[in-house]
């Protein structure tokens, strides 16, 4: 059986780390891990035998992600799966949010990503094969105080996802968007700013942003479990591989309730949205 290659973006810590050990240790698994200090993967090491590519990516440095996929194939032949896990969060409300600071969640989390793919799919086009997975979050279906930014984020990468997805399809090229809720990662912890209201009107809100920040590291998703969903998925669900996998009973029951609610409210207001045409 041939190697496929994986191709992994932002692999130092959370659900990168726990994807790049697991597929450091599957066999018929090529990997390429990323990150902006790979000084920090030396924990693939021990996995290693020759099926491992660590490279330096700064997702929002075009010049290190050409460099990053022209290695990749270069040692590999291709890529086969492109995993767009490098991403932050910003915690504020939208009147106090740092527009500096949200613009760079931007490049990281919409631009990055988009930059990412942009360089891998000559090689899948080439190939007539390959998946991008491309991680949003719930907030990327369902909106939250103190994160309008952050959802802002997912949401694109949601809109984008979807038309890319019907754009490749005939290509041989399939799109997965993976939806966590709350897992133990760096997320609601070090990955993400955090800024406390200053405005009175909004000071009930810093509570929940203290309380994201104390949550750090004991959600309920277990990123390791994550890992093997996604691997199984793709490799072994190909076929009947979903555009979207929320994960975490949060997201998926969160989805649920969202989507059943936007559909009972598109309903009522059928008859009055169709009479905005012109007869």
């Amino acid at each position: 059986m041939t190697n496929k290659t994986w191709f992994v973006t932002g692999t130092s810590t959370g659900f990168g780390h726990s994807l790049a050990a697991y597929l450091a240790q599957q066999e018929n698994v090529n990997l390429v891990a990323t990150a902006r200090h790979t000084d920090q993967l030396g924990y693939l090491d021990q996995y290693d035998h020759g099926q491992i590519l660590k490279q330096t990516l700064d997702v929002t440095k075009q010049d290190e992600i050409k460099t990053a996929v022209s290695a990749a194939g270069d040692k590999f032949g291709g890529i086969d799966v492109l995993v767009n896990n490098a991403g932050l969060g910003y915690f504020g409300t939208f009147e106090e949010s740092n527009r500096e600071d949200v613009s760079y969640m931007f490049d990281v989390n919409v631009w990055g990503l988009v930059d990412t793919t942009r360089a891998v799919l000559p090689l899948m086009r080439k190939q007539g094969s390959g998946v991008i997975v491309n991680f949003s979050s719930i907030g990327g279906l369902y909106s939250f105080p103190t994160l309008s930014f952050y959802h802002g984020t997912k949401y694109a990468v949601e809109g984008i996802s979807e038309s890319l997805a019907k754009e490749v399809k005939d290509l041989g090229i399939k799109v997965l968007l993976i939806e966590p809720s709350g897992f133990r990662t760096d997320w609601a912890g070090r990955s993400s700013k955090k800024v406390m209201p200053k405005i009175e009107d909004y000071q009930q809100f810093g509570d929940m942003i203290e309380s994201n920040a104390k949550g750090a590291h004991h959600e309920a998703g277990d990123p390791d479990k994550a890992a093997q969903i996604i691997f199984d998925q793709v490799t072994n669900h190909e076929k009947d591989l979903p555009l979207r996998l929320p994960l975490g009973k949060f997201s998926s029951e969160t989805a649920i309730a969202k989507y059943k609610h936007d559909l009972s409210e598109f309903e009522r207001l059928h008859d009055l949205s169709s009479s905005a045409d012109q007869q």
